[in-house]
């Protein structure tokens, strides 16, 4: 009898852990295993960069890794697509574009995400400023001389993109049809491959991030024709806007923001923009970013979710307006 009761009172005992370990591994702080992000470009990009900036940083705080997964292919569809369907369990993030966060759904008809439906915001990172940038042997030293070049040679003078429906591909589209000239596209897997083809004189021209074109700018190694935000970039104050170089109205600027997968919770998208935020305000990272050509934003989770959606809306409306095609 009495070795029934000890069995009928261990019987409760099994049942607790059974049910109740896996509990106790839910309630384990996060994170409990390296973070991955998810960059959806290759390695060298303008978010590349960002993401290996501020990476180390949150390592130190989360006493994990934080691992750099880079993505591409399909102007960071793929990348965008596979973190939104990961885990909402704060592992796996998406680091991305204004084109990959509020442009590309309304590009591509079989995109199966719509990031501002499917993924969680947490913050706008950066703001970046783009800059028109030439291989030296372009016969354009500056915007007016670049549009009646390309009006005397339709098709002939061509710009590199990080891929359909990017930031750059949306400036040069833009800029083709304000300035009712044809420059012919070539999109590449990521604005690093677009680089090296540039830099090799196989493209005429980009309009990207300072992130990258402006080591090679002040190398001497590509031309700076104008800078495309609504003022002079503090980085290049000699430059002119695209604006005040004869094309009065043109404006772009670019954002990385960043994103959990849909369905993660409030208390976990507010830790994550907490720790990110830290970074940002760290002063070596705000004066290294601001260095690059980016400003630091480090919006709230609502306001970034707010911008994403407004930003959606915008862009969805440039595109149709200006005939923008994913080739």
């Amino acid at each position: 009898m009495a070795a029934r009761g000890v069995t009928g009172a261990s019987v409760p005992a099994l049942i607790w852990l059974l049910c109740g370990c896996p509990m106790l591994v839910h309630a384990q702080p996060f994170p409990s295993k390296p973070v991955r992000v998810v960059i959806p470009f290759p390695p060298g990009g303008g978010v590349d960069i960002v993401a290996r900036l501020i990476g180390p940083k949150l390592s130190d705080i989360y006493g994990q890794q934080v691992v750099v997964d880079n993505r591409a292919g399909a102007a960071g569809v793929i990348g965008t697509e596979l973190a939104a369907r990961a885990a909402p369990d704060g592992h796996t993030w998406l680091l991305a574009t204004m084109g990959n966060l509020a442009v590309n759904r309304h590009l591509y008809a079989k995109m199966t995400v719509d990031p501002v439906r499917d993924l969680s915001p947490v913050t706008q990172v950066v703001a970046v400023h783009f800059v028109m940038v030439a291989h030296p042997s372009l016969p354009a030293a500056n915007v007016r001389q670049l549009i009646a070049l390309a009006k005397s040679q339709p098709e002939k003078i061509t710009y590199a993109s990080s891929g359909a429906g990017g930031a750059p591909h949306l400036a040069g589209a833009l800029f083709n049809s304000m300035a009712n000239v044809k420059l012919a596209h070539v999109p590449y897997k990521g604005s690093g491959p677009s680089f090296v083809d540039l830099l090799g004189g196989h493209v005429m021209l980009t309009f990207d991030s300072m992130l990258q074109a402006l080591p090679y700018i002040k190398g001497g190694r590509l031309k700076a024709l104008a800078v495309l935000g609504s003022k002079r970039a503090a980085q290049l104050p000699q430059v002119p806007t695209v604006a005040e170089s004869g094309l009065p109205g043109y404006e772009l600027t670019n954002w990385f923001g960043l994103t959990l997968p849909g369905g993660a919770s409030r208390e976990l998208v507010t830790r994550v923009y907490g720790d990110v935020a830290k970074v940002l305000q760290q002063p070596d990272v705000r004066e290294k970013l601001v260095e690059m050509g980016a400003d630091v934003v480090a919006s709230r989770p609502q306001d970034f979710a707010n911008f994403m959606a407004a930003e959606s809306a915008k862009w969805a409306k440039v595109i149709k307006e200006a005939h923008i095609q994913a080739e």
